[in-house]
């Protein structure tokens, strides 16, 4: 946790200096580009003409859980994960009001929850025990995934503009553990169980965000589920936080 606070600092540091296209010096004319990343269109620098481009490299600091056989919000408040863009804005429209977001993200997710997560002898299912007997300090589910987001992206004129963006991503689980810190015969135990052989490895989901100009709400909805047997415990992930974009 301690690692990812001083990630989340170092972004939110940065922002000002780094950020969106702010309007300063918009009416000088130059042949220079201004840095990396701030025409860049994918494949060569742009012209002068061409219209700017946002939301490039955009981190979503959320809150992760799971509904289905259990309501939403049953799990601990720090189950808090980040997702990192690394998008490609292409206009759709005069004045980039409409344009297609498109590249690939990385998501770090945690749900600590109050029970555990047991498979069968067979591995073929997973079922979730919401009342375990062992005195635990916490239990957690973490997980790193890749994927390709696609967005379709609205925002008004200017660059103080709101915006909307509504889209999906297809990814895969590259691993998935859980993590339990429990004390026994005056001992702490922290153990780290990759044991959970039902995960669905591939994964869909939608997502929106809705805010203005380097900030934005995002919300998260896994439309496959999180295991893949008909018989294992019935859960979706969902995550809603708070969305950052710095160029």
């Amino acid at each position: 946790m301690r690692n990812f606070l001083l990630i989340l600092f170092v972004f939110l540091s940065v922002g000002k200096a780094y950020s969106q296209y702010n309007s300063e010096g918009k009416d000088l004319i130059s042949r220079f580009h201004p840095g990396t990343m701030w025409f860049y269109t994918g494949l060569r620098p742009a012209t002068p003409e061409k219209v700017r481009k946002y939301d490039r490299l955009i981190f979503d600091v959320t809150y992760n859980d799971w509904i289905g056989d259990f309501g939403p919000f049953e799990n601990q408040w720090s189950s808090i994960g980040l997702n990192s863009n690394f998008m490609f804005d292409v206009p759709l429209s005069k004045g980039n009001t409409v344009s297609f977001g498109w590249g690939v993200s990385h998501s770090f997710f945690s749900i600590h929850h109050d029970g555990s997560i047991n498979t069968d002898g067979t591995n073929s299912y997973s079922v979730y025990d919401p009342s375990d007997a062992i005195d635990f300090k916490y239990r957690k589910l973490n997980g790193n995934s890749f994927s390709i987001p696609l967005e379709l992206r609205f925002r008004s004129k200017g660059w103080k503009h709101f915006k909307f963006h509504i889209g999906g991503k297809v990814g895969y689980l590259a691993n998935a553990f859980q993590k339990s810190y429990y004390t026994g015969s005056g001992d702490k135990v922290i153990f780290k169980d990759y044991g959970i052989k039902d995960l669905n490895k591939l994964l869909y989901s939608a997502h929106f965000r809705i805010g203005m100009r380097n900030w934005a709400l995002f919300g998260s909805y896994s439309i496959n589920t999180l295991f893949k047997s008909a018989e294992s415990s019935n859960f979706n992930m969902v995550q809603a936080g708070l969305s950052i974009s710095l160029y």
